[in-house]
Formats: structure tokens, C-alpha cells, sequence
């Protein structure tokens, strides 16, 4: 499985920002996909993430109501859309896919996000 992440930028404080990622290489049917991200200083967190079956989706308290992710069943692509940012979004964002049968985790590389005025 390989991730590539994009989408990451500056932007000022109530901006939007829409990461996309794309997967490749998956086979199997019963995972999730999602987004994590790691502030300097601090430990990576999930953000939110949304399962290949039946499409339930989970979002940090800090990002619910902000923050919309959606996935291309056609494609394994997963977006998060990302609005009213704030500051403290500023973080490093990964993308993740894990198998829930636990037989795999992977991650695409980091994109920067930045809100600042």
C-alpha cells in the first residue's frame, strides 16, 4: 500500500484547506483511512478517519463541525475537507490507512499546514 498525501498550505486564520490522499496498492476490503497530524512538540493525533465498509466516519473533538472528510470508492482516495481553520491546526498532516483485520499500517509522508495571520 503506498499514500501520497497533497494539499497542504498556508493559510490565515478562518481559511479552508482540502488535503487530498491517494492509495494505491490496497486489497483489502475492511479498512480505515484517514488523517493524523503532529504538532512541533507535541504527539501525533487522530484527526479523522472514515471505514471502507459502511462509511462511519470519526473526527477529533477538535476539529468536529470543522473539519469534513469523504472518500472515492472508485478510486481509494480520501479528502479532508478542512474550514474555519485555526491556528492550532498548524501541524504536520499524515495520511493512514489501517487494516482492521490488523494485518496492516501504513502511512504517506507528511503535509504542511499552516495557519497564521
Amino acid at each position: 500500500v503506498q499514500l501520497q498525501a497533497s494539499g497542504g498550505g498556508s493559510v490565515q486564520p478562518g481559511g479552508s484547506l482540502r488535503l487530498s490522499c491517494a492509495a494505491t496498492g490496497v486489497t483489502a476490503d475492511n479498512y480505515a483511512i484517514g488523517w493524523f497530524r503532529q504538532a512541533p512538540g507535541k504527539e501525533r493525533e487522530g484527526v479523522s478517519c472514515i471505514n471502507s465498509r459502511d462509511g462511519s466516519t470519526f473526527y477529533a473533538d477538535s476539529v468536529r463541525g470543522r473539519f469534513t472528510i469523504s472518500r472515492d470508492e472508485a478510486t481509494n482516495a480520501v479528502y479532508l475537507q478542512m474550514n474555519s481553520l485555526k491556528p492550532e491546526d498548524t501541524a504536520v498532516y499524515y495520511c493512514n490507512l489501517r487494516e482492521l483485520d490488523g494485518s496492516g499500517n501504513y502511512w504517506g509522508q507528511g503535509t504542511q499546514v499552516t495557519v497564521s495571520s
